[in-house]
């Protein structure tokens, strides 16, 4: 039987999606980290690369009647890229599953979640998540284009438009005459709308508890960098350590924080994890392991099956040093299970307001062609079995920040307590 050229392309082409989308990729001993989402290490493991028997019923018949359509109609034949339509059938293979936390990373993408990490990137300075099925601020980031422009945790983002330069997702904004709506937007996607180039500038359509109309917020990107830690110590020699996130540098930046701390001495600590919104999980225990002898930290669930994960004993913070824990609607994620744990174990005291509630726990795994595949593997719990997915971890004292002065209340409640 002879084959034409256009059968065997297809033919390949067929058997590339089959090797892709039910082999996507091997665990690996990497991490990678999109805003809001908490991330373990990934496990080394053999992969058997031949199609389970469950699957040998799945048809692509329809995949395939779509694909010959377009690559036979399609008005622009120069808009046809076969790499760049497998991928997009990836990606909605695994936005099928409608966990936005759940998502697939072309390797533009993947690149931009490991930039992230290094606490250096270009953008408006955000971090994002969801709030039930609407895209919401976590947090922005001190002193960010976002901050300055007056974006606030908590804010819902309805729509983005691009006003000038391209967005990271390679679509140039002068081609976009009305902004993109958010409604059924992965967290992957909405992060690659609004990330940018320094100097250009992307608009966001926003609401806000309290307010009947949206507001459209004109930001010009910058390039951001964001340190870990950031330590200072007061009058009364309180040390106010302050962690913001828990990235790649956070373990460092941290460690050299605790020799100034054991240095100083102070009689109190305030850990300060307001608009921190999340990272590494193992960083997260190592860090609570400072302030704890042993026991439990988190509750990692998975399906019927629960691992506890305890404290490694360091315990540099001695336990007669006081502590206070500030939160609010921007601390989510990893930030949470050092609020929780801390508080569950009788170490510290929450002050502020609500957090997020983000309760889940991704796996960042590489898979061929410097992509990447975010899974949500679990939920996590407090030590004493609290679920915060959606709901947040209510403070012992809670404290609003006033808009209208430069007081930081939520800080001054908190050295109160400790005095």
């Amino acid at each position: 039987m002879r084959f034409t050229l256009p059968q065997i392309r297809r033919f390949a082409i067929y058997i590339s999606v089959l090797f892709l989308t039910f082999s996507l990729g091997w665990f690996a001993n990497a991490k990678y980290n999109t805003g809001g989402t908490l991330f373990r290490v990934a496990n080394t493991l053999k992969i058997d690369r031949a199609i389970p028997s469950k699957h040998k019923d799945v048809s692509f018949d329809l995949f395939w009647q779509v694909w010959d359509k377009l690559e036979s109609d399609y008005y622009d034949k120069s808009k046809i890229d076969e790499s760049q339509m497998v991928l997009g059938a990836i990606k909605g293979m695994v936005s099928a599953l409608g966990d936005p936390y759940t998502a697939f990373l072309p390797p533009d993408e993947q690149k931009r979640t490991q930039e992230d990490l290094s606490g250096e990137f270009e953008g408006v300075g955000i971090e994002i998540g969801f709030k039930g099925s609407r895209l919401a601020v976590i947090a922005p980031l001190e002193g960010s284009p976002a901050e300055k422009a007056g974006i606030i945790a908590g804010d819902y983002i309805i729509g983005i438009k691009a006003s000038e330069g391209s967005s990271t997702s390679g679509i140039k904004d002068s081609e976009k005459k009305v902004e993109t709506g958010t409604a059924g937007m992965s967290l992957i996607d909405a992060v690659s709308e609004i990330r940018g180039k320094a100097g250009t500038k992307v608009t966001l359509i926003t609401t806000r508890d309290g307010e009947d109309k949206p507001r459209e917020v004109e930001i010009t990107r910058a390039k951001i960098e964001v340190p870990s830690v950031v330590l200072s110590f007061k009058d009364n020699n309180v040390a106010h350590l302050q962690l913001k996130r828990f990235g790649g540098n956070t373990q460092v930046e941290w460690d050299k924080a605790i020799v100034q701390i054991q240095t100083k001495k102070p009689t109190a600590i305030v850990l300060d994890l307001r608009n921190n919104p999340g990272g590494y999980l193992p960083t997260s225990v190592n860090i609570v392991s400072d302030f704890l002898k042993d026991g439990v930290v988190v509750i990692q669930q998975s399906g019927d099956s629960k691992r506890e994960m305890a404290v490694t004993g360091k315990m540099r913070i001695p336990k007669d040093t006081k502590v206070v824990v500030l939160v609010n609607g921007g601390s989510a994620s990893a930030s949470e299970i050092v609020a929780g744990a801390l508080r569950d174990r009788g170490r510290a005291k929450l002050v502020g307001q609500k957090t997020f509630g983000k309760g889940t726990i991704q796996e960042a795994r590489p898979v061929d062609g410097d992509s990447g595949l975010h899974i949500t593997i679990a939920k996590w719990l407090t030590p004493n079995g609290t679920w915060v997915h959606e709901k947040g971890l209510e403070p012992d004292v809670v404290v609003e920040n006033k808009t209208d002065t430069e007081e930081d209340e939520q800080l001054t409640k908190a050295l109160e307590l400790l005095k």
